[in-house]
């Protein structure tokens, strides 16, 4: 009789805060603020928690299994005849207690740790982009909680429009309850509406002239009259942790021909990526069809004194627990999935004329995909 193989057993290996490693969010499901140690063994959800949280962590999280940290220290301890453990330790003895073969580690997991399972000779894996891909793939609950975040930024972008509506134009800059409009405080009333709504809003952009056209650039100073405004809001809701992220242009006073055929472009190139986002569509495709309609309008890509210009960023990005999922529409050749959250953002940036960009996000289902973010798409006010 031939014996059938065993099993190896492995286990996904993580040592990090919740609040800050969506990976962990996604296991535990509640923010813990200091790094903890997690194990995934099939469908066992596995945690160490001090006093601190323990308690916290068996009424709050979505862990199966809660252990305590002083008990998982005590048990290494005496295991290994120690009288000191260190987390290395601590995997050591959970490996013996759980058969545990092999670790996947995620690819920012600290080094000193990966070094140490070296010494303990312990097979581990560094899992590139997501340890766990599955939450790139969002339920019907998650896109939710997307939605709830863009609300946040639609109220963001109705406070920008109401300010450029009351504000006037002397002397060609921008001027609110009698002071000079800036960057700064634009960006304070965004920050204090989405706060209100439950969102926290960090760095948000809102970048004028040619600030604009350095995509991240978060923007400063006084706001200039018929110059173009891209204002990009991406708040994380304190409540689940998911992002929403939306960017529209504005612009206070009378536009130029020049800038409104850039607007009126880069919404042609907006509408042609939503028209063609669905599940089973390699996200190349996309960017390139957009790439083209650009350079069709005469709009080039390219490096003038060394500074790039034209569009020289992806089309989108993954969405949901990070702002940047490792998700992009671009010139990779990634099959789109039903359940991917994703943004379509394609933008033209042209210092001298200023930056343009749009950006809405998507949920892909099986039949075609949800629109999670909506704000009307006005940006001139005279």
């Amino acid at each position: 009789m031939v014996k059938s193989k065993k099993r190896r057993i492995v286990a996904y290996c993580n040592y990090a805060g919740s609040e800050q490693d969506p990976d962990q969010k996604y296991l535990a499901g509640f923010f813990v603020p200091d790094r903890f140690l997690s194990l995934k063994i099939g469908r066992k959800k596995i945690g160490v928690f001090s006093d601190l949280e323990i308690n916290r962590a068996k009424n709050e999280s979505q862990l199966s299994e809660i252990l305590s940290l002083a008990v998982v220290e005590r048990s290494a301890k005496d295991c290994l005849g120690k009288k000191d453990v260190t987390v290395v330790d601590q995997i050591a003895w959970l490996a013996n207690v759980y058969h545990v073969d092999l670790f996947r580690v995620p690819q920012n997991f600290p080094a000193w740790i990966s070094e140490g399972l070296h010494r303990h000779k312990i097979d581990f894996q560094v899992v590139e982009g997501a340890l766990f891909p599955k939450r790139l793939e969002k339920t019907a609950d998650e896109a939710a909680m997307v939605r709830e975040g863009n609300r946040c930024s639609a109220a963001g972008f109705r406070v920008v429009k109401e300010i450029l509506k009351a504000s006037e134009i002397r002397r060609n800059f921008i001027y609110f309850e009698g002071k000079k409009l800036t960057s700064e405080r634009l960006r304070e009333e965004i920050e204090i509406v989405c706060m209100r709504m439950g969102g926290i809003a960090l760095h948000t952009i809102v970048a004028g002239g040619d600030q604009a056209c350095d995509p991240h650039c978060d923007g400063s100073g006084p706001l200039k009259a018929n110059e173009l405004i891209i204002v990009d809001v991406f708040p994380r809701m304190k409540k689940h942790g998911y992002f929403g992220d939306m960017t529209r242009t504005f612009l206070k006073g009378k536009a130029s021909d020049a800038q409104r055929k850039l607007v009126k472009t880069v919404r042609a190139a907006h509408r042609l990526g939503l028209s063609m986002i669905k599940a089973g569509i390699q996200g190349n495709k996309i960017h390139k069809v957009i790439n083209r309609l650009f350079d069709d309008a005469g709009y080039k890509t390219e490096r003038v004194n060394g500074v790039p210009t034209g569009f020289f960023h992806s089309t989108g990005h993954g969405l949901g627990l990070e702002i940047h999922e490792p998700l992009r529409i671009g010139a990779n050749k990634l099959t789109l999935k039903p359940g991917f959250v994703l943004t379509i953002e394609p933008g033209l940036y042209y210092p001298g004329l200023g930056g343009c960009r749009i950006e809405d996000v998507v949920w892909l289902t099986k039949t075609g995909c949800k629109l999670l973010s909506s704000s009307p798409y006005q940006w001139e006010f005279a």
